[in-house]
């Protein structure tokens, strides 16, 4: 979580996400300090609302100050909208460059690329293509690059 910080994670979430309509209106308040506390429960194992708790147990409160309770995260997590995913998405995005940036990880990204092309994937159907109905195959041959 401090990598995560140093990244610049609760600036992102402050510029990028905004919860103006609300059920509940405590539940759009601090939206960085309840996603920081979802990430760090998240990181420590928790796969639920209710696995949340984990960061308010043992020395957790040492590590973190604001440590939100699993129904005031459940709360914040219901307001979300497809339009709130979106807004994610583009923290995600841009906390990975920051993230890049502030470990060190890929020296001389600016010189180089590295592309990654997968096979043709689509769908093929009946007993003739060995599989079930629907399923998606690789057509084995790789798509070359000009």
């Amino acid at each position: 979580m401090a990598l995560a910080e140093r990244a610049g994670l609760s600036e992102l979430v402050g510029e990028r996400v905004a919860i103006t309509e609300t059920t509940v209106a405590s539940a759009a308040a601090n939206p960085a300090g309840k996603l920081a506390s979802i990430i760090a429960g998240m990181a420590a194992g928790a796969d639920c609302i209710d696995d949340l708790d984990v960061i308010r147990s043992g020395g957790m409160r040492r590590l973190f100050d604001g440590v939100y309770a699993p129904a005031t995260l459940g709360q914040f997590l219901r307001e979300f909208t497809h339009g709130h995913t979106q807004q994610l998405a583009s923290v995600a995005r841009a906390h990975l460059v920051n993230l890049v940036q502030a470990s060190g990880l890929l020296p001389g990204i600016e010189d180089q690329a590295f592309i990654d092309i997968d096979s043709l994937l689509r769908p093929v159907y009946g007993h003739a293509k060995q599989t079930s109905h629907g399923e998606i195959l690789s057509s084995g041959g790789g798509v070359g690059v000009v």
